[in-house]
């Protein structure tokens, strides 16, 4: 069979159209990218087999996957299982996956390590997260064990208490109402489930000094006590006084403060 024709898609203009003649006169034969047209050498009049033009179609295959990769990389830097989970579900054959994804880590754009390495940095400075996070999201990328291990290095625990400390000063200044017991508790648990270990958490409380003076204990009891008795207000006599006081030593005030309180408001108790 003979090449008839060769021309410039009039939507695309990095891909042409091939039309051939198999003895039938001129039909379109296939497509093919910029790239494997100029690579083929292919033109008019050219005499072509059945096996060419599969060479052909491999190649251009190949061509799509590693242009929708570049883009898709162009947004910001992927692990190698994002790269071929994308291709996936563009549905691509896993010869071509395969064969895109070693190209794309001749050309460098698919580093693993430097990778995760970016990934940390950023989700430290954005999110606050602590390493057992990291790794979680690391792992969901696709992202080996060891490469994860490797890349950890570079966020280490001097750095984590330095992190983990900054984000309790925030929220203490959020949870400033709580009691000095309450906001330590607080606190630890959202150090927890940004993923810092409990040694890490200890020490970034210990440094942000989350000890509060007697005003400042008495202040914030005030404050949930009202709260306390707007609650319970229906009540009177012991039964207002037991369920005040197990709602502010559920709040982690200490009893000799709320039996304090409770002295100096004692009209609410008979009211």
């Amino acid at each position: 069979m003979k090449i008839t024709k060769i021309t410039v898609q009039k939507k695309n203009k990095s891909r042409f159209n091939v039309f051939i003649d198999r003895g039938n006169g001129e039909e379109f034969g296939f497509a093919i990218d910029e790239e494997v047209y100029i690579k083929s050498d292919i033109r008019n009049d050219m005499e072509i087999t059945d096996q060419q033009i599969a060479s052909l179609q491999l190649q251009d295959e190949f061509q799509k996957g590693l242009n929708l990769s570049m883009n898709y990389l162009s947004y910001r830097m992927r692990s190698i299982d994002e790269i071929r989970q994308y291709l996936k579900k563009k549905e691509f054959e896993e010869n071509t996956i395969q064969a895109v994804i070693e190209r794309l880590k001749e050309l460098g754009y698919l580093d693993d390590l430097e990778f995760a390495k970016m990934f940390i940095r950023s989700k430290i400075t954005t999110t606050k997260k602590g390493p057992k996070a990291l790794k979680q999201d690391l792992k969901q990328k696709g992202v080996s064990d060891p490469i994860i291990e490797d890349a950890m290095n570079i966020y280490p625990k001097e750095e984590q208490i330095e992190e983990a400390t900054l984000l309790v000063e925030k929220k203490a200044k959020q949870y400033k109402k709580l009691s000095e017991n309450a906001l330590k508790q607080k606190v630890a648990q959202v150090l927890q489930q940004k993923g810092y270990s409990w040694n890490v958490t200890e020490q970034a409380i210990e440094k942000a000094s989350l000890e509060k003076d007697e005003d400042e204990e008495r202040e914030a009891l005030n404050l949930q006590a009202w709260k306390a008795h707007r609650k319970y207000d229906k009540f009177s006599g012991w039964e207002y006084k037991q369920k005040m006081k197990q709602f502010l030593y559920r709040k982690g005030f200490p009893i000799e403060l709320i039996d304090e309180w409770l002295e100096e408001n004692e009209e609410l108790i008979d009211q």
